[in-house]
Formats: C-alpha cells, structure tokens, sequence
C-alpha cells in the first residue's frame, strides 16, 4: 500500500509519512527548489504545489502562470534498478536525446524539447515542462532550458 505526503501546517512543503518519500525526493517539492523555479524565469510570485507519492513516485506539480511544472522522482532499490527504469524511460520517451559532455553533470541523463531526466545513485528525477508555454517570463526561457535548469539545481540539492 503506498504512503501519501501530506502537507505541512505551517506551509505546504510536503512531509514523508511513515514508509513514504525520501528526503532526497523531498527535495523536489522543497523551499530551494520552490525559489529556483520562481528565479529561473523571473516569474513574479511564489507557485503553488500539489505532491503525491504512490509505488516509489513522489510527484510535485507546481502551478505556474500557463500551465503546470511536473517533477518526479522515481525512488529504486538501487542503482542498477534506476539506472534500468532511466534506459526503459529514454527508450520509451519520444524525442529523447542524450545529453552529453559536461552539460550531463557525470550522469546518465537526456533530454526533449519540454523535459529532462537524470539518473543519479537511486533516484531518477525527471521534470516536465510539456504543459507550459514554448517560453516563460520577461526573459523568454523556453521550455527545454527551463527543464534543464530545474533538473540540474535539484542535483545540486543532491549532492550537498
């Protein structure tokens, strides 16, 4: 039976539940993150989130001006698991390019025109941006890059 996160009283970053996400996952949802996805397109408020975690996905969406964000983190049992569900999501995602050289950060990672996923010890962290529009905010940060930028502070959450 999967756990639900659940909303914190004092604000709405989400709490795992007894048998429920990561921290690491946690993170997705978090304050830090919350503010990248605000700094990245200079968007002019604070957007709303909604989480859930059921079989070993913890989902936030986040409500931004045109339409939603959608980061996920699938929680393996190990690396080689993440790494198979990584290589099946590539395999299966339709306009899936590699990202490669040091824009991949060391890790197996790719890339769509609104989305990007890495794979990184466990986890696989994939945003979505296929629901906003081609770009956003004053300084017109498309959909791509704005996944891309997403992904990548979220691992640098990781990896501190």
């Amino acid at each position: 039976m999967a756990a639900s996160a659940s909303a914190s009283p004092l604000s709405d970053i989400p709490v795992a539940d007894a048998g429920g996400p990561s921290a690491a996952a946690l993170m997705v949802c978090g304050e830090e993150t919350r503010a990248n996805i605000v700094k990245i397109p200079a968007l002019p408020s604070v957007p709303g989130t909604a989480a859930t975690w059921a079989d070993k996905f913890y989902t936030c969406t986040y409500t931004l001006p045109g339409g939603a964000l959608v980061l996920s983190v699938k929680e393996a049992a190990d690396p080689d698991a993440a790494h198979a569900f990584f290589q099946e999501l590539q395999r299966s995602t339709v306009a899936a390019d590699p990202i490669e050289g040091l824009a991949n950060l060391g890790f197996p990672a790719f890339q769509t025109p609104a989305s990007a996923a890495f794979v990184k010890d466990s986890f696989v962290l994939t945003v979505d941006a296929s629901a906003l529009p081609e770009t956003l905010g004053p300084h017109e940060v498309t959909r791509a890059a704005f996944a891309y930028q997403v992904a990548t502070t979220v691992l640098a959450c990781w990896s501190e």
